[in-house]
């Protein structure tokens, strides 16, 4: 496992959880709105934290924390991720995975193997913008089968997007269109970068509009 930090506790990341964050190293995707950008690259000069120093502070702290958060960069990419969270599920703890959808091999691995407890799947934008939102083509099929994983399984999960600039009402429509009017789906607030000249959509009129139609659908972070 590349992991590229920890933060040892979070009320958010987890919902209902008190929750360790691990951030993995190296990302398929080159979002132009991510705000760990130091986690894209797979080679970095930032001192990477061994498993084992993660697996000793988790056991430390069983008495306080609930669940642990993997994400990124993109966990999914680390073909020893099964082993790793096979570690962490024996300390107790519940684990929440953060996954852009890219690789429902893995996916569906740590899904049948019961590694999992929860799931945050982000959709990045409609097959139409995803390279302009995500710097990088990707067979939308794969988002596709990730997405049926989900929601053939019992496995508890979210659907997720942030609203970066590029993106539309009629965008958002679109991705929600591409799941069920049940399933969670939060849409987040874009993260402004230094210098961006940025305008904000209209929230006011996406908050009126959307939980007409889809009954689970609600604003992160405005």
């Amino acid at each position: 496992m590349l992991i590229a930090g920890l933060a040892k506790q979070s009320f958010v990341d987890y919902p209902g959880k008190i929750a360790a964050v691990i951030f993995t190293q190296g990302c398929n995707l080159n979002c132009f709105y991510c705000h760990n950008r130091q986690l894209i690259p797979w080679e970095t000069t930032t001192r990477q934290i061994a498993e084992n120093e993660i697996l000793e502070f988790l056991s430390q702290r069983r008495n306080f924390l609930e669940g642990v958060v993997i994400t990124g960069g993109e966990p999914t990419l680390q073909e020893d991720l099964p082993e790793f969270i096979t570690q962490i599920k024996e300390l107790g703890y519940m684990v929440k995975l953060d996954t852009n959808g890219t690789q429902p091999d893995m996916l569906r691995k740590l899904q049948e193997a019961h590694l999992l407890d929860y799931v945050a799947m982000d959709l990045k934008a409609p097959a139409s913008l995803f390279y302009q939102i995500c710097g990088v083509q990707i067979n939308q099929e794969e988002i596709r089968e990730s997405i049926n994983i989900l929601l053939d399984s019992p496995l508890p999960h979210e659907f997720r997007t942030t609203w970066a600039p590029g993106l539309s009402q009629d965008n958002i429509r679109e991705i929600l269109l591409s799941i069920p009017s049940t399933s969670p789906f939060f849409l987040q607030n874009y993260r402004k970068q230094p210098h961006s000249t940025a305008v904000a959509p209209d929230l006011e009129l996406l908050a009126m509009n959307f939980p007409i139609t889809f009954s689970n659908c609600h604003l992160r972070g405005f």
